[in-house]
C-alpha cells in the first residue's frame, strides 16, 4: 500500500499571487498532453503551461507566474470557479509541485477541491468583498490558520473558511486517507483479534 507523502500545514504566511480569471478548468491548470505521468515531481513545470510559455517553450514574460513578484507566493488567489471542468489529480499535484500551498477565491470545483485537499493544497473559499479585495491588491500578505480555520489579512477583519474537519486533520498532520488508517493498524488488529475470540 502507498500513501501519499504531504508536507503537513498547520499555518501559511505568503504574499498572494493574483490570477483574476473566472472558470480557470483544470485543462489550463494542466494541459490534457502533460497526463501520461503517475509521478508529481515535475509536474510544477506544466502548470498553467500553455499560458506560461510560447510556442518554442519560452516563459511570455507577462504572465504573473513568470513575473518576479510572484517568486515564493504559496497562495493563489483565483477568480470565481477555479478546477472546473475535468476531475484531473494532476491540477492540485500541478499546483503543489510549483510551490503553492493554498488557493482563494469564492468559489472552488468540487471534485477539484476534494483532490486538492487529498494532496495538500489548501482550497479556501471567502465571501465576495474579501476576494474583491484580495484580486484589488495582488502581493497582499495572508496568514492562513488552518487550527482555527482563518484567513487574516493586516489591517483588516479575519475572515472564516468552511473545511471538513477530517480534511483538515489529515493536511494538519501530514497524512492522506490511506495514512490515516494506516495509523491506526494496531487498534484495528486489537479490535479484530477481541472480535474473533
Amino acid at each position: 500500500m502507498t500513501t501519499v507523502v504531504i508536507e503537513p500545514i498547520v499555518t501559511i504566511r505568503s504574499r498572494t499571487v493574483v490570477m483574476p480569471s473566472t472558470n480557470i478548468d483544470t485543462d489550463q491548470l494542466v494541459p490534457a498532453r502533460f497526463l501520461t505521468t503517475t509521478t508529481k515531481e515535475g509536474l510544477g513545470k506544466a502548470l498553467f503551461a500553455d499560458w506560461r510559455y510560447d510556442a518554442d517553450g519560452k516563459p511570455h514574460p507577462d504572465f504573473i507566474l513568470n513575473r518576479p513578484e510572484a517568486v515564493g507566493c504559496r497562495v493563489l488567489v483565483a477568480g470565481r470557479n477555479i478546477g472546473c471542468g475535468s476531475s484531473r489529480e494532476h491540477a492540485p499535484w500541478a499546483l503543489v509541485d510549483y510551490g503553492l500551498q493554498a488557493v482563494i477565491s469564492t468559489e472552488i470545483a468540487d471534485i477539484f477541491r476534494g483532490n486538492s485537499l487529498k494532496n495538500g493544497l489548501l482550497p479556501v473559499v471567502v465571501d465576495e468583498t474579501t476576494h474583491a479585495w484580495l484580486l484589488a491588491n495582488p502581493g497582499a500578505e495572508v496568514e492562513i490558520d488552518l487550527a482555527s480555520a482563518t484567513l487574516r489579512i493586516s489591517g483588516r477583519a479575519a475572515v472564516s473558511f468552511p473545511i471538513d474537519p477530517f480534511a483538515r486533520y489529515c493536511l494538519m498532520n501530514g497524512v492522506d486517507e490511506l495514512g490515516f488508517l494506516l495509523s491506526k493498524d494496531a487498534a484495528i488488529k486489537a479490535y479484530e483479534a477481541k472480535r474473533v475470540a
